[in-house]
């Protein structure tokens, strides 16, 4: 019976592949270890809470006596790290928890992992994820590839790179067994309404300005995230050790143009009159050292492990809406802080 260790599970895409390796496999034993910060939300596991093969554990990755007690207490198969700092905008206003969290905490997590497995590997695996944005900003062409430089342009994106690199450092100078992925934007229900796609559907539905940064030229690639959630799977089990995979949708738009088929999406399921939620799009000054194009090549995970995406991007931009649309007292509860009381009503005060 495998014990995994999922960091930062009560998040967006952490909550995802939480509910995935609980329901998928019985026989593994999946402990949540979060911190419960404004981003991490237990509402969002609620489907599994009950699980036998369920634990929750409430810590941060930045204590290191905190980390190297739990992997000494519940001897962990593996790892799969999703715990970050990820939002940009909180990045630039301060660097210093991006810093401690991805890079410290990453370096506590692989320090516990190397101890108890104690060069006894096999079996073993410290999977850590990270996202296209290390990779710096493209042009109009080309695409980022596993083996493109980095270049980072962010607090946030700066500190990703770092932990990754130290990733990569443990398996050559320690040979303890990684693997690593980058990936792109994701979108689907769950996720917190400072991003681009749930604010605005927030905005939308209380017909509140939708703010777009600079002219919305900027262009994203664009995944659901139960794909990422399911490449995710396919890298922890059949990945090759060492190995990096990117994973995209092969889906690049404008910040501008998906405003304009979200609005189109929004006035339909509510019906209001065609051009009613465009009416709400506002420019607003350009983000601090805003990346223009990312764009990924995921065509390394698609021949070794058979990964593809499965949606059609407006398909899942309409599932996501009806979602949110659906789940009016979830996003209620995260955007007047009540989610914040879940853990003590669940767990009770700790």
């Amino acid at each position: 019976m495998k014990k995994i260790l999922i960091t930062g599970g009560a998040g967006f895409i952490g909550s995802h592949v939480i509910t995935r390796f609980v329901k998928k496999y019985p026989d593994y034993q999946v402990f949540n270890l979060d911190k419960l910060t404004y981003a991490g939300n237990l509402e969002n596991l609620k489907d599994i809470e009950g699980h036998s093969n369920y634990h929750f554990i409430k810590g941060d990755i930045v204590d290191d006596a905190f980390v190297s007690q739990i992997f000494e207490q519940y001897q962990f198969d593996g790892v799969i790290h999703l715990a970050a700092e990820s939002h940009v905008d909180r990045s630039i206003l301060s660097p210093n928890e991006f810093i401690f969290t991805n890079i410290v905490g990453t370096v506590n997590l692989l320090n516990a992992a190397r101890k108890i497995w104690d060069d006894a590997f096999k079996e073993k695996l410290f999977y850590h994820i990270s996202t296209d944005e290390v990779y710096g900003s493209l042009g109009e062409t080309g695409l980022f590839i596993e083996t493109t430089a980095y270049d980072p342009r962010s607090p946030y994106s700066a500190s990703k790179a770092s932990s990754d690199h130290i990733v990569r450092a443990y398996f050559h100078t320690y040979k303890l067994p990684v693997v690593l992925s980058n990936c792109s934007n994701n979108y689907g229900p769950f996720q917190f309404p400072e991003k681009l796609i749930p604010l605005a559907i927030n905005n939308i539905k209380h017909m509140k300005q939708i703010p777009i940064y600079g002219k919305g030229e900027n262009v994203r690639d664009w995944l659901y995230v139960e794909d990422h959630a399911n490449a995710i799977d396919l890298i922890f089990h059949q990945g090759i050790t060492g190995e990096t995979y990117n994973i995209g949708g092969n889906n690049e738009w404008q910040n501008i143009e998906l405003i304009r088929m979200l609005c189109e999406i929004m006035d339909a399921k509510l019906d209001r009159e065609p051009g009613t939620s465009a009416e709400l799009i506002t420019f607003v000054k350009d983000r601090a050292g805003h990346d223009l194009r990312y764009a990924i090549d995921s065509s390394k995970i698609q021949d070794q492990l058979g990964w593809s995406p499965s949606l059609d991007f407006k398909l899942g931009l309409e599932k996501t809406v009806d979602w949110y649309l659906g789940h009016e007292q979830w996003m209620d509860h995260l955007t007047s802080g009540e989610y914040l009381n879940y853990y003590n009503k669940q767990y009770g005060k700790r």
